[in-house]
């Protein structure tokens, strides 16, 4: 008899001590919209009271993380997307005195909402911008674009000093690109774009300098500027060749350029594929040449699309006239580039579409001097 009831003491106390282990599971907040039940087929025995996603859950062991992330992204639990919701740590409790807001954290995004989308840097001054951030954080601390000015040139210091140490650990060596233009200011501005193949036999290209060219554009100008940008990312000793345009100022700035890098030793094969010429620039001097067989047609296509666009009420009459001939407008005229050959197709495929058009233009505006003729054609074509 003694060892029977000693049996059942025994069993009683597992027994309780089971019933214990599966309330202290229960001690989560999260148990509050998950359901355990009996184990399906596949072993899976709690149950999203909201969605009814199912786990496989094994005891004290396994956790409740996986339950609490769920909380965040079912899409079944009332008030889903809500604000609030924002508002949750990762295990479903409301955000406390202990989540203060990092300003360096806020002050790091700024620079790259200004950065990624090219805004002013006066933009954290914007008032509607402070009364959002007031809203949504009470003790926010606001910067003066002065700071905010001097956190971005902190970050592209900061940026530019990792990728000089990335680049020095390239293995092999670079070829170098390089382009110089004016913009529409009439301001000068250079490019220089290293391209290399990096540890992982990657083939991989970085911009190491977008600058401001002053003129005069001449050879020594322009042999000290790349010369002084390759000195400043450290990678002087590392070029390999240098692929530029035909302009005549390159050819004599290439031998300022080499004679400096071969005082250091540092070019292969005594530099004698240092200077590359650009492939492209070269295909459109052809292609240009070619085109000057149709340079009447083309100057008059040209001339033509400039004087429709140059206007809104010149597009407008361009406009009726195509209503007139029974062509819809649908495809916008194109002006061409000279430095790139594809662009003058592209003008010849929204031009020769309304070809009926410019002339219905040429009777109803006098000023419209410019319209293509078919003798124009036949006169080239005999030629």
């Amino acid at each position: 008899m003694e060892d029977s009831s000693s049996t059942i003491n025994i069993e009683n106390a597992e027994i309780q001590g089971d019933s214990k282990r599966k309330m202290r599971r229960k001690t989560s907040d999260v148990w509050n919209n998950f359901t355990n039940e009996e184990p399906d087929k596949d072993g899976k025995n709690v149950n999203c009271n909201h969605c009814l996603k199912r786990w496989k859950y094994e005891g004290t062991k396994m956790g409740t993380s996986t339950f609490s992330w769920h909380m965040l992204v079912c899409k079944k639990k009332p008030n889903f997307g809500d604000v609030g919701a924002m508002l949750l740590n990762h295990d479903g409790k409301l955000r406390d005195k202990d989540n203060v807001i990092d300003p360096k954290i806020v002050w790091d995004l700024f620079i790259k909402v200004s950065v990624a989308h090219n805004l002013p840097l006066k933009w954290v001054e914007f008032k509607e911008i402070r009364v959002l951030l007031k809203y949504l954080n009470p003790s926010v601390r606001f910067i003066s674009r002065n700071t905010h000015a001097l956190d971005v040139m902190n970050m592209y210091e900061s940026k530019k000093e990792k990728l000089r140490i990335r680049l020095n650990s390239v293995p092999g060596m670079m070829c170098l690109t390089s382009d110089i233009w004016t913009a529409c200011t009439n301001s000068g501005y250079m490019c220089l774009t290293a391209h290399y193949v990096d540890e992982k036999c990657k083939l991989d290209s970085k911009i190491r300098a977008f600058c401001s060219m002053p003129p005069p554009h001449s050879a020594p100008e322009l042999a000290q500027k790349i010369s002084d940008i390759l000195v400043d990312w450290e990678i002087d000793r590392k070029i390999f060749s240098l692929t530029l345009n035909n302009a005549s100022a390159n050819n004599a700035m290439v031998k300022l350029l080499k004679t400096r890098l071969q005082l250091q030793n540092s070019l292969l094969c005594n530099a004698e594929y240092f200077h590359v010429r650009c492939c492209a620039h070269i295909l459109n001097l052809i292609v240009q040449e070619g085109l000057k067989v149709a340079s009447d047609a083309l100057d008059k296509i040209r001339a033509s699309i400039k004087y429709v666009k140059a206007s809104e009420a010149r597009m407008i009459k361009f406009k009726e006239c195509a209503r007139k001939v029974d062509i819809e407008f649908t495809t916008s005229l194109c002006m061409d580039v000279p430095t790139r050959w594809n662009s003058t197709y592209l003008m010849l495929a929204s031009g020769i579409k309304y070809r009926r058009v410019f002339s219905m233009l040429g009777c109803d505006d006098l000023a419209y001097k410019h319209c293509p003729t078919e003798e124009v054609g036949k006169r080239k074509s005999n030629v």
